[in-house]
């Protein structure tokens, strides 16, 4: 509920026109701007891919940057928890951000577990459809606690972190993402090969 004096503050605001738009960045950089969203569990792979997936487009020369789960949380969102409210706050920094990188003409690697499908669901609603691919980094539990690359579900399993995804909070799959992609069986070339050739699509210049 806002507060009255947050209330006031919003009724002064005005929207600022900007001299240069969203398809004049574009044009510079020959490519369109674009927002790929790495979901699953810790250790499916999303931080792998995007990082990977990063490197190859960069290297074709396109505008991109990686926003990342554990990164952010030492920054824009140290102030958060895991609880679910936290997790949503969380999630709707990040999805702000992405909206602005958008307008500034950026491909945006966003790599986070975000769990539960209604905050994924409010994410997905502010950006237009062509804007914005799902990627669910699809791999099972078992596979990504055999990993345990940043020893986590250890720790989880003993009671020393709370509210874990897989493990003492629920992860809810998507439904209908836009990709799954295989981290469990398919290799980390294959994977990258999938999600950069439906990102050179979506962001040609026709």
């Amino acid at each position: 509920m806002l507060t009255v004096s947050s209330q006031q503050s919003e009724a002064n605001l005005h929207w600022q026109a900007l001299s240069v738009c969203r398809s004049e960045r574009e044009a510079v950089q020959r490519h369109k701007a674009f927002i790929v969203w790495f979901t699953g569990l810790s250790g499916s792979g999303k931080s792998t891919l995007a990082n990977r997936t990063e490197q190859v487009l960069h290297s074709a020369g396109y505008r991109t940057l990686i926003l990342d789960g554990d990164n952010i949380r030492q920054g824009l969102c140290k102030d958060l928890g895991f609880s679910a409210p936290d997790r949503s706050e969380n999630l709707r920094r990040v999805a702000e951000v992405s909206s602005l990188l958008l307008e500034a003409g950026v491909v945006v690697l966003a790599a986070f577990v975000s769990p539960y499908r209604a905050e994924r669901q409010k994410v997905r609603a502010l950006f237009h459809d062509r804007d914005f691919l799902e990627v669910y980094c699809n791999c099972s539990l078992a596979a990504c606690e055999s990993r345990d690359v940043k020893g986590l579900y250890r720790k989880a399993r003993l009671g020393e972190i709370p509210l874990f995804t897989g493990v003492s909070d629920p992860y809810e799959p998507p439904e209908a993402p836009d990709l799954s992609i295989d981290t469990e069986n398919d290799t980390i070339e294959v994977c990258v090969d999938i999600i950069v050739r439906r990102v050179r699509s979506a962001t040609e210049i026709r």
